[in-house]
């Protein structure tokens, strides 16, 4: 079934120009399936696509082994299956998303359960279902309560945070093996950081950046810091509320070199921020959310193809159930889409690019109540205009499709014939349509399988 993204009119003359430019009305959200309760319960952390083309995720409760929470497998059509329920002796409440191993395996954490206590573990998990408890959190000294996902380094090993313990009980970052040997490399001290919630970004120095959301020299509101893999860390930035505090996000590193990231709460309206950060901790606050166009984003952003970013907040839009944004590198947001509840409600997690051009990701609730699976398409836009009096040219700004068909028609009915011509370049498509100037008028669509 091919899908309408696009129509665009231009009419032109011999002597004339005229440049169009459209974009359909928002994203179209698609709910892929939704949870209920036996295969799992509130999802909270990002899909991770897999070897297979198919997306992996975990549900923060739910399950058949009392509740404590699930590993799932869902294709690009929505067909979810149950991999794993928690058992609370090898893990309770993951709440972060899995990390691709270089062995074609998934790792993750939980923020509870285990066998020394309840503190969380590390876990490894086949695309088959197969669970092996690779390290149980004992106590303090090595971290408690992960509430963020691994990181993959360039050495091979995963590297993540701690939301308490340490030497002073506000929170660690720690380096696992694939086999389970762990290492702390860094206590938090509040002032450089407290109580991590997110993960590490590698960045292109082969360092790791990351946040704290709390601590920090401004009153304790957060914290973005570097670290090196053998544990020597930097606090960049402080937050003081009105550039944003208590950030939850892994940040994302940008085409420019430098990392962008959000903030629950905070900004000038206290519902949320954007912001750039450079290695060096140069730092931009780019917009504050005000409820109408989306308030209080927990899950971080996602790099298009476009250039643009693209993330959720968990609550404000017309329902106040939380948004899809759009967001460029100097602040100006678009609001894709907002959640209703039907098509899902309180987005906890990030947006993942799929191989064909669309996003997909999860809602905490909404559905049926226990939460989705979507898909989001976000439309190009479209410039079309003459380049001479008998050749059209079009451009398409968005995300870059596989499957996307530009066709042509002189009427909104009939006749509509593929240009098969279309070039992307860095995001962008240029399609000619070699039609006559007499043409009074070109209708242009953009077809997705």
């Amino acid at each position: 079934m091919r899908k309408l993204l696009f129509t665009s009119v231009c009419a032109l003359t011999l002597t004339g120009s005229c440049w169009q430019a459209a974009r359909a009305q928002g994203a179209q959200i698609q709910v892929l399936n939704a949870f209920a309760t036996t295969n799992g319960i509130s999802p909270y952390g990002n899909l991770c696509a897999g070897p297979d083309g198919n997306f992996y995720g975990t549900t923060t409760s739910g399950g058949t082994n009392g509740g404590n929470g699930t590993v799932f497998k869902v294709t690009t059509n929505g067909a979810l299956t149950s991999l794993v329920s928690f058992a609370d002796t090898n893990g309770l409440d993951p709440q972060a998303g899995l990390t691709l191993g270089n062995d074609g395996n998934f790792y993750g954490t939980t923020v509870n359960g285990g066998t020394n206590g309840g503190f969380g573990t590390v876990f490894r998990i086949t695309t088959n279902g197969l669970l092996t408890s690779l390290y149980s959190f004992a106590n303090n000294n090595n971290g408690a309560f992960p509430y963020s996902s691994l990181t993959l380094g360039s050495d091979g090993n995963f590297y993540g945070t701690t939301y308490l313990g340490g030497s002073n009980s506000v929170g660690t970052v720690f380096k696992v093996t694939t086999n389970g040997v762990l290492t702390p490399l860094v206590s938090f001290a509040v002032t450089n950081g407290a109580n991590p919630h997110a993960g590490l970004t590698m960045g292109s120095d082969g360092n790791f950046y990351g946040t704290t959301a709390l601590g920090g020299t401004n009153g304790g509101y957060g914290t973005v810091f570097k670290v090196t893999t053998n544990g020597l860390l930097t606090s960049l930035v402080s937050f003081n509320d009105t550039n944003g505090t208590y950030p939850r996000a892994l940040l994302i590193a940008g085409n420019d070199g430098n990392f962008y990231g959000t903030t629950y709460y905070g900004g000038t309206n206290s519902l949320g921020t954007v912001f750039r950060v450079g290695t060096n901790g140069a730092f931009a606050s780019l917009m504050s959310f005000n409820l109408t166009n989306g308030a209080n984003p927990i899950a971080g952003l996602t790099l298009g193809s476009d250039g643009s970013f693209y993330g959720t907040t968990s609550s404000g839009g017309s329902s106040n159930l939380g948004t899809v944004f759009e967001l460029t590198t100097n602040g100006v947001l678009t609001t894709l889409a907002t959640f209703t509840s039907t098509n899902g409600a309180n987005s906890y997690a990030g947006l993942t690019p799929g191989s064909d051009g669309n996003f997909y990701s999860t809602t905490a609730s909404g559905g049926s109540g226990n939460g989705t699976v979507l898909k989001l398409i976000v439309p190009p836009t479209l410039g079309v205009g003459p380049v001479s009096n008998q050749v059209f040219l079009g451009v398409l700004n968005g995300l870059v499709r596989p499957s996307l068909q530009i066709q042509a028609t002189t009427n909104l009915t009939t006749g509509w014939s593929v240009l098969t011509n279309l070039v992307f370049t860095n995001g962008a498509g240029q399609f000619f349509d070699p039609a006559t100037a007499t043409i009074p008028q070109r209708f242009y669509r953009a077809m997705v399988q």
